[in-house]
């Protein structure tokens, strides 16, 4: 039996493209040629550069601007009425509740924000740990450093675990590790390195079960 669950937050936990996105990437948008005395399309251009090259913007600050990622962090993330923007699938208690193991989540997010949005969701107390970008020493995925820091600090073996992820390129790192792999996407394909695909998170436990990740 697999020993844990590992859960990327955003558009796998819930929906971030809609609102949460959005906001995130304007005011990220916004720090940058803030800080940088760039214009806004310079900032919006360099934001999704280093997003694409690194896996998070914050890791091309820190790299080649000297950013400090707990300021870039706190001001980027912030939400007055989280529990407004929220869009998620209903039963997400039930769905983990019905997991065997722990359920961890790991996210490039930092961490005030991880909590405010499982808050939202009603999901908290089922989350046995949240590593956040700040928790991994700033080691975003798919970076391997970030998962192996979390499966250590576990207690966990890479073959005893299952990620759950909408992104592919974390999900390959975590297949090169030796975990399990959970791809939440409607796209038909799926690449080698994924062992399950799944259109909706609520689907999980009968999914899983069917195809017998867990044996």
């Amino acid at each position: 039996m697999r020993a844990a669950w590992i859960f990327d937050l955003d558009n796998t936990l819930h929906d971030a493209r809609v609102h949460v996105f959005p906001h995130i990437n304007r005011a990220m948008t916004a720090f940058i040629a803030h800080r940088l005395s760039m214009s806004h399309t310079e900032a919006h251009d360099l934001r999704e550069h280093y997003w694409h090259r690194y896996g998070a913007t914050l890791k091309g600050l820190q790299r080649h601007h000297a950013i400090d990622p707990h300021d870039f962090l706190w001001h980027t993330h912030q939400f007055p009425d989280m529990r407004a923007m929220l869009v998620a699938e209903s039963g997400l208690r039930n769905m983990l509740r019905r997991l065997p193991g722990r359920k961890i989540v790991f996210t490039n997010s930092p961490r005030h924000y991880a909590e405010q949005v499982l808050g939202a969701l009603g999901i908290a107390g089922e989350i046995d740990a949240v590593y956040s970008i700040e928790r991994v020493k700033f080691s975003p995925k798919p970076e391997p450093r970030g998962f192996r820091r979390l499966l250590k600090s576990e207690g966990l073996r890479a073959s005893g675990t299952i990620l759950v992820e909408d992104t592919l390129p974390n999900l390959r790192t975590a297949r090169m590790l030796g975990m399990g792999t959970v791809w939440v996407s409607r796209e038909l394909r799926r690449p080698s390195y994924v062992d399950v695909r799944i259109a909706s998170i609520a689907t999980l436990p009968e999914t899983i079960e069917r195809q017998r990740l867990l044996r």
